[in-house]
């Protein structure tokens, strides 16, 4: 019997990190445009229009943290400005030190 080789694993797969984000799309550049209370707001161009903002924010998301656009997931608030996204295959020192935050 062959033994089969597992997949190889991203670097901190097995870790994730919740972000509270509120979004403002129509914006004109993306951007990050300030942590408080614990959560960020996140500047978009996209519209809120047919999930282009969710597209935009998790696009945004994974290239900042330089992670696979499967591995940002949005939780909750599909359809409002305030989301929990979950990232997978990055720990929080990490995110914020990518997200440069500094608690306003």
């Amino acid at each position: 019997m062959k033994s089969r080789k597992s997949p190889p694993r991203n670097k901190g797969a097995g870790e994730s990190i919740t972000l509270s984000i509120r979004i403002q799309p129509r914006a004109s550049k993306n951007e990050i445009a300030s942590l408080e209370n614990g959560g960020l707001k996140i500047r978009l161009i996209a519209p809120p229009v047919d999930g282009a903002a969710n597209e935009a924010l998790v696009r945004f998301l994974s290239d900042r943290l330089s992670v696979t656009r499967s591995q940002v997931e949005i939780v909750s608030g599909h359809t409002s400005r305030d989301k929990i996204v979950r990232i997978r295959g990055v720990d929080r020192t990490n995110a914020e030190r990518m997200l440069n935050l500094k608690e306003k």
